[in-house]
């Protein structure tokens, strides 16, 4: 199940192939079995996962599955996760455990999806190789004796190494765009504004904007479509209509975006 894009994921979860405890649990055994060499996660929350993919199984199996329902993504250790330690890469935030989550963490979660932990970067986002994480450097998955990238190494290196199908990132000058070309993947920076900033522990807020990562740009129009949207609590969020993002990839209407309704 590891190889399965975010939109086969969706695909598998919605046909009743496997369910999203059994992708959930697969997945994470990966990450236990290859995170240690290549050390994408900060922090791995494994039992909130499993309990965040019960609950999934249960609102689909009532007719409640939101887009994202029951799919296991990662986020990147800039953005406060309610009760899930926040660090930014830093000793400075160790011990950071937010009562909070960001508005793109909760707009995921709110679509469906499950975050299987917090990803790996350079300390504050200041960096372009993530060897300057207090918890040490990720590996490239490719080559281990190249860099993954920075800042968002960890998110680049777990999609690439197969550990998530996508996960959530940051851009200042390049923190998505430069790991994903380095990982193989597909990375996405967005217009400054389409995605709130609130709960991102800022580098430069002028610059700073997050974004998705994942194997595709079809991928990446999924948690790009449910991440976007103005938001009270940032000033700078765009007050503009979000588009389907999937439905114009490339204006093609073969795609297989699934456009389910909230």
């Amino acid at each position: 199940m590891h190889n399965l894009t975010l939109t086969q994921s969706i695909a598998g979860l919605r046909n009743g192939q496997f369910s999203s405890r059994e992708l959930s649990e697969a997945l994470l055994a990966r990450i236990a079995e290859h995170n240690p060499s290549l050390n994408a996660f900060i922090t791995v929350t494994a039992e909130r996962a499993l309990a965040s993919a019960d609950h999934a199984d249960q609102q689909r199996a009532a007719g409640n599955a939101g887009p994202l329902c029951g799919v296991p993504i990662a986020h990147k250790d800039i953005f406060c996760t309610r009760d899930v330690r926040t660090s930014a890469g830093s000793k400075m935030l160790d011990n950071f455990v937010p009562p909070y989550s960001a508005t793109a963490v909760e707009r995921l979660e709110q679509a469906g999806a499950i975050s299987l932990g917090k990803a790996n970067m350079d300390e504050f986002a200041m960096g372009s190789s993530n060897e300057t994480s207090y918890y040490g450097a990720v590996q490239n998955p490719w080559a281990r004796d190249s860099v993954a990238g920075g800042s968002s190494g960890g998110s680049a290196a777990a999609v690439a190494a197969r550990l998530v199908a996508g996960a959530t990132a940051t851009d200042t000058g390049g923190s998505i765009r430069q790991p994903a070309a380095l990982c193989g993947i597909t990375g996405l920076k967005p217009t400054y504004g389409r995605i709130s900033r609130w709960g991102m522990i800022a580098y430069a807020s002028s610059l700073d904007q997050a974004g998705p990562m994942a194997r595709s740009a079809e991928d990446c129009a999924l948690l790009l479509r449910e991440m976007a949207g103005h938001d009270q609590l940032d000033s700078t969020s765009a007050e503009i209509a979000v588009p389907d993002y999937c439905g114009e990839l490339n204006q093609r209407k073969d795609l297989n975006c699934y456009n389910y309704k909230l």
